[in-house]
C-alpha cells in the first residue's frame, strides 16, 4: 500500500489513483504496447473519469488482447459485438470501433517509423519536457506539442485523439512531466 503521507499531486485521491500516481504517471515509456494501451485507455476515458478507466484497466487488457495491437488490428463486427457486451469497459461503440481503427493505424506507424516509440518522441525532441507547476490548476489542458501530435495522429487515421486526449497521454507516457514542484515525484521522473 502507499505511503499516505507523502506530497503528492492531488487528482491522486485515492488508493488506486495514488498507486497509479506513484508507479506509472509521469514515467517515460519506450515500450510500443504501453504506448497502444495508454493511447487506447486516454480515449476511453474522454468525457469520464480517469478512475474510471483505472478500475476498468485490467478487463481492457483482457478484452483487447493484451494491448497488443496486431491482434487488436484483426477484430472484426464479431468482435465488435463481443465488446459491446463487455460490462468491464466502456461500452461505447464509437470508442471500441476507434480502437480497432487505432491498432492499424499504430501499426502502419511502427512500419514507417520502426516504432511507435520513434515516432511520438519527435514531439518532444526525443526527451521529456519538463514543467514546474505549483499547482494543479495550472496544467494546461493542451500544449503546442499536444496540439502537433493530435494533428499528425488524426492525418495518419487514428480517432479520439484530440488535443487534450494526446496532452493526457503525453502525461501518462512521460514524454512530459507535469507532477507539481512539491509532489514527492516531481525530481524523480
Amino acid at each position: 500500500m502507499p505511503s499516505l503521507d507523502r506530497p503528492r499531486c492531488s487528482w491522486a485521491s485515492n488508493q488506486l489513483s495514488i498507486r497509479y500516481h506513484d508507479d506509472e504517471w509521469g514515467v517515460p515509456v519506450h515500450d510500443d504496447h504501453r504506448f497502444f494501451e495508454f493511447l487506447i485507455l486516454e480515449g476511453a476515458q474522454a468525457g469520464l473519469s480517469w478512475d474510471t478507466i483505472l478500475k476498468k484497466r485490467d478487463a481492457y487488457r483482457r478484452a483487447f488482447a493484451e494491448f497488443d495491437p496486431a491482434k487488436v488490428a484483426r477484430f472484426n463486427q464479431k468482435s465488435i459485438a463481443r465488446l459491446l457486451a463487455n460490462p468491464g469497459i466502456v461500452r461505447n461503440r464509437l470508442k471500441i470501433e476507434s480502437t480497432l481503427t487505432n491498432a492499424r493505424s499504430f501499426l502502419a506507424v511502427q512500419e514507417d517509423f520502426s516504432s511507435f516509440d520513434e515516432y511520438v518522441w519527435r514531439f518532444v525532441d526525443g526527451r521529456p519536457k519538463r514543467n514546474a507547476w505549483r499547482s494543479q490548476d495550472r496544467l494546461p489542458a493542451s500544449t503546442p506539442e499536444s496540439d502537433a501530435l493530435s494533428k499528425d495522429l488524426k492525418q495518419r487515421g487514428f480517432r479520439f485523439v484530440g488535443t487534450t486526449i494526446c496532452y493526457a497521454f503525453m502525461q501518462a507516457t512521460g514524454l512530459v512531466n507535469d507532477h507539481v514542484t512539491d509532489c514527492f515525484r516531481y525530481g524523480l521522473v
